[in-house]
Formats: structure tokens, sequence, C-alpha cells
């Protein structure tokens, strides 16, 4: 029974919160009404009512005193039989009387109305004596009136005293019946009334059921849906049968739904399409990026900037990015990424040093991102930029000037000042002296030309100009070059020996750049290996390894990409061809082999032996790089020199190249 309550109590909980403000105040102006109208009316049948009982009462005692004032002598004189003939015509003759008993002093009733009659006459053999109030009062001649429920209503009781010269007699007691006319009528005015009460509620309530049926079921159906629009659910609609007014808003509603879900399917495209855009520039761009919000959170990160700060296989989108920096970078950019994100500055540069992972030089910059009114910052941008080679190259720059301008100082004063001696002393010199200043201006003019021309080589090679590749035959390459410095070896007592492969085969490179770097590494062999010494040029082919992905036979394109997007070819899959000039001078100290390529740095800086200009091995280096090759050297000091580099063998399938030479990159591409 508990549950059963409980569950009636929550329907109607539900029910009861299902309605709108506007009903539940409705239904409350409505009990309000009905109940005090309904009071008024029940105050009123009371009011007839208690009116109709004091007529009742005043019909009573009047009657009681008129019927009692009749009897009473006939009751004195003992003459029943006339007073039983009376009270039957005045029971007959009056419509109201219920009841008529007369009692002696004692209270026994000796006749009664209807009692009498002959069906209950039997009745009347028993002893009987009326029931007096208990505040009857016996010597009073005033009439009591009393009434009480019966059946069949409200009887109203009239005790009248029976006197006679003052003495005292009995009591008779009538029983009056109420005014059916006044009984009538409160009683349709009840009736009315409690059906005009039920007629109000169950009207409101058929109200309350219509209104939610046609009206609030509706509305609380739009209003979840506009909640849902409004939280982003552009797949809501609302299927109610409903026409008029509510079923065009309904129908509009679904309309406008449909719309915005097709409007955000397309802005979602755009949107995925934009940023595919974005993610796939910033993760092409060679700098680093990472985008943060105001609260220094990572938003986006390219892979650059993961390989410089180390971050590849951590996920740093959405943590802090103060907490995963290095510990450089954080003490530089702290307190300006602050300042920024408070509006205090725009941007900001840092070149900051790292030494881990790797070492290297990088330049950070800061850059605040606005909203589109520019009105407020919605987050920071840091570029990242690897500048290591920049910063090599702008070491390397201020190095070769500070070098070549030593090196034209000493031959370019040693001119000036022999030929300000010439000038000033010319006749104060005899023959001889003045032909060995000359020879030293000579030398020291050569000199500075060798010097001029290495660097203007150099230069070339740097400048970004464009050397034709082909197939070069390198027995004549060096036997041009051995003919140049032959009659120089001879000079100086030394064999000048060349061991080349019979059929060498042609070799891709640029014959002018080959021919220099075979003068510089013979002229540098004859320079440092002293009389009776060899100098002995070698030229063998290398058995290529198999390499189904790589090779240059049956003109595979892929090979010729691959030597032209600078791959070097130390993987032996290729065939070459290896030089080597060895000789018998005095050696290369291990310290020293590694700065040997270096610009300007010269060995004979440490010998003191002989001049030179400290660029040819750094040109020869230069030339191997284009040829997508390198230059090694075994070396020992006081037993000789060995420099050897391996050429690729051309392939007469695959047409000749251009290469570019640039400062940082070379590039091959087919013609």
């Amino acid at each position: 029974m508990l549950v059963f309550l409980t569950t009636i109590r929550d329907a109607i909980n539900h029910w009861w919160y299902e309605f709108t403000l506007q009903t539940k105040l409705l239904a409350v102006a409505t009990l309000v009404v009905s109940l005090v109208m309904s009071g008024l009316t029940f105050w009123a049948v009371n009011t007839i009512q208690q009116d109709a009982r004091l007529n009742d009462t005043r019909f009573g005692r009047d009657l009681g005193l008129l019927l009692a004032s009749n009897v009473a002598p006939l009751i004195a004189e003992q003459n029943l039989t006339e007073v039983a003939q009376f009270s039957q015509r005045f029971y007959s003759s009056t419509s109201s009387v219920r009841y008529m008993l007369y009692a002696d002093e004692t209270g026994k009733i000796f006749f009664g109305i209807p009692f009498w009659e002959p069906e209950v006459e039997n009745s009347l053999t028993i002893k009987r004596k009326i029931q007096l109030p208990e505040d009857y009062p016996d010597d009073d001649d005033q009439p009591m009136v009393r009434q009480h429920t019966t059946p069949s209503g409200i009887v109203t009781d009239v005790f009248i005293p029976l006197m006679a010269d003052k003495k005292y007699l009995g009591v008779l007691a009538i029983g009056i019946n109420p005014n059916q006319t006044a009984v009538i009528s409160t009683n349709f005015t009840r009736d009315v009334t409690i059906a005009v009460f039920i007629t109000i509620w169950v009207m409101v309530i058929l109200a309350g059921v219509i209104n939610a049926l046609t009206i609030t079921k509706p509305i609380k159906e739009l209003l979840v849906g506009v909640k849902q629009i409004a939280a982003g659910n552009f797949q809501q609609r609302i299927d109610l049968p409903l026409g008029g007014e509510l079923g065009e808003l309904i129908l509009s509603f679904n309309e406008m739904a449909e719309r915005l879900e097709r409007y955000e399917e397309q802005n979602i495209e755009e949107l995925t399409a934009e940023k595919a855009k974005l993610e796939t520039l910033v993760s092409t761009i060679a700098d680093g990026a990472v985008l943060i919000d105001n609260n220094m959170q990572i938003i986006l990160v390219n892979p650059t900037a993961r390989r410089i700060f180390a971050w590849e296989g951590v996920d740093v989108v959405g943590k802090n990015v103060l907490h995963n920096l290095p510990q450089s970078v954080q003490i530089e950019i702290t307190r300006t990424l602050y300042e920024m994100a408070a509006g205090e500055c725009e941007s900001a540069e840092f070149r900051i040093p790292l030494h881990q992972p790797t070492k290297r030089t990088i330049r950070i910059l800061l850059t605040t991102v606005l909203n589109l009114q520019r009105e407020s910052i919605k987050g920071i941008a840091i570029t990242v930029q690897d500048i290591t080679r920049e910063v090599e190259l702008n070491e390397a720059k201020s190095q070769f000037i500070s070098n070549i301008s030593h090196e034209l100082r000493t031959p370019l004063f040693n001119i000036k000042t022999y030929i300000e001696t010439l000038h000033d002393y010319g006749e104060d010199l005899d023959i001889e002296e003045r032909q060995e200043f000359l020879e030293t201006v000579n030398h020291e003019t050569d000199r500075l030309t060798r010097l001029v021309n290495d660097v203007l080589d150099l230069s070339k090679l740097e400048s970004g100009r464009t050397y034709n590749f082909d197939g070069v035959d390198l027995a004549q390459a060096l036997e041009q070059t051995l003919r140049t410095y032959q009659l120089n070896a001879k000079d100086k007592g030394i064999e000048l020996v060349q061991e080349l492969d019979s059929n060498l085969p042609l070799v891709m490179g640029n014959y002018d750049l080959l021919l220099q770097v075979f003068g510089n590494l013979i002229g540098n062999a004859l320079k440092f290996t002293s009389a009776g010494g060899k100098v002995v040029i070698r030229a063998y082919q290398l058995n290529p390894q198999p390499d189904s992905s790589f090779s240059y036979h049956h003109g595979n394109p892929a090979s010729l990409e691959n030597y032209a997007n600078g791959t070097p070819y130390e993987h032996n899959h290729l065939a070459q061809v290896r030089l080597e000039i060895s000789d018998t001078g005095i050696g290369i100290a291990l310290e020293d082999q590694q700065a040997i390529f270096d610009r300007f740095f010269r060995v004979e800086n440490r010998v003191h032996t002989l001049e030179g200009t400290g660029l040819g091995l750094s040109i020869v280096r230069n030339i191997m790089e284009r040829h997508h090759s390198q230059v090694h050297l075994v070396s020992e000091v006081g037993v000789g020199t060995t420099f050897w580099f391996d050429l690729t063998v051309f392939d007469e399938e695959i047409p000749p190249v251009l290469l570019t030479t640039t400062n940082e990159i070379s590039q091959v591409t087919k013609i």
C-alpha cells in the first residue's frame, strides 16, 4: 500500500512539474476562485438552513402552546377521549407535525400519535416513559425546544408543560418536520454548488490536458529543440502532427535545423580543408613553429620544432611550453612571453645557443596572434630558426676576410717596399741588387696572382655557377696534367709515375674542374717532396656491389635522379673509378689531417719550408663535393701522403647533366 501511495505521489509530482508556470498559475487561480465561490455558496445555504430552523423552532413553539392550551383542561378533567379526538384532528390537519406524545407528571406516556393506531396497538401495552432533557424545568410554563437528526432529516422537538390552574399535569412533546420547501431549496442549492464546483474542475483538468497536448507539449518540444540547436546539435527535429500556427512553427523550426546542419557540414568541410592546408604548410616549412595560447599551453607544433627541441615521440600539445623547453631557452624567453600575453609588447627576437640534444644556434621570433578586430590577444606564435649554418658561414666569412687580408697584405707590402726602394735609391744600387729586387717583386706578384686566382676559383665554386657534367677520359686529363708538371718534377729531381688500368671507362664529371683537382694535388705532392722522391698517380676501376635498388646500367632513371639529388656514392652499389695521388714527401701530422682542407691552412706554417695560398685543398674538397664524392688521405710524417677519391662511371644511356652550385646545396637537373 505504501509503495502504491508513493507511486501515485511521484506520478502527481511529475505531472505537476510538467505544467508550465502559466498553467500552474491558472490552476491556482481557478482553485482559489472556485473555493471562494463554493464558500460563499455554502455560507448562503447554511444561512438559509439556520433561518429555516429558526422558523421551525418558532412554528413548533407556537404550535405546541396552542395545542397545550386546548388539551390541558381536558387532561385536568381526565377526558382523554376528547384529548385523543382533538389531537387526531390536529395531527391530521397539520402536515408539519411528525408526532405527538402525552406524558403524565412522572413522564409516563399515556397517549401518542401515531402510536394509537391499531397496527401498533400492541406496542402501547408496553409501559413507556418520555425521556425529558436533563435541563427541562418542571415548574416552568415556557416550552423547551431542541432539534435532533433522524434518517428522515432534522426534527424539531418541542416540550410544552401541561398546566391547569397552575398545576403541573405532565408534558406534551411535539415533533415538527422541517420546512420541505426550504429543505428542497437548500439541497438544490447545495447540489448545484457541488455540480458547479465539479464542473469547473473538470473543465480546468480538460483544459490542462488539452493545453498539454496541443500547446504545452509542442512548446516544450520546441524549447528542447532550441536548446539542442544552441548546444550545436543541428540534427534535432520535431515530429508532431499539428496544424495551424504551431504546425507552421514546427515546420519552420525543422527547416531551420536542416539548413543549419547543411551549413555546419559545409563549414566543417571547409575548416577541415583549411586546417589540413595549415597543418601541411606548417609541417613542411623549414623553420620550427609553435603556437601557444595566453596560458602558455601548446596548441600546435610542427616537426621541425619537435626535432630542434627533442620533442619527437613526446605529446606536448596541451602542456605548458615553458615546462618542455630547454633551460637556456626558458631563461631567455619566459619573461617576454608573459609580457606579450599581458599585451605589453607585440614581438621579440632572441639568438640562443643550444647544447642539447645537439650543439646548434637558434633564432627565436615571438609574435602575438590577435583576433580579427585586432583588439585582444588570442595566443603567441613562436618561430624557431636553426641558424647554425648561418653562424658558421658568418664566422667563416669573417675568418676568410681576415685570412685573405693577411695573405694579401704580405705580398703587397713586399712589392711596395721593394718598388719604393728602387724608386728612391735605384741610382745608388748596382745592377745585381736592382735585378734581385725586381725578381723579388716578380715573385711576390706571382704569389699574389696565385692567391687571387685561388680565391676566384673558390668563389666561382660557391657562387651558384652552372657546370656541365659529361663523360670524362681520365687518361687524357691526367696526361695533360702530367705534361704541365713534368718539367717541374725533372728540375726538382722527383720521379713522376702514372699507373693507370688499361681501358679505363669514362667517369661522370667536369673536365676543367678535374684538371684543377689533379693540378692542385700533384702540385702539392711535388712541393712537399724532396729531391730523389717519387709521386705516383694511380687510377683503377672498383667492382660495384650488387644492389637492385640503384644501378646506372640499362638506363635506370632512378640512378640519375639519385645523383641529381646529391646522394654520395659511398655505398659501392655503382661502378666507380678510384684516383690516388701518392708521394714520398714530408707527410702530414695526425693533428693537421682534419684541418688540412680548411681555407688558408698551410702545412708550411708548421714546417717553415715552402709558401702557398692555403686554398688549394679547400678548392679540391669543394670540387669533389660537386662531384658527390669525398677526398680522403692517408699520411705519415716522414714517409709520405696519399690522397684518393672515387668518381662514378659514366653511362652513355644517361644524358649529360648540369650541376648548379650554391653556397649550401648542390642541385643537379636533367637537360
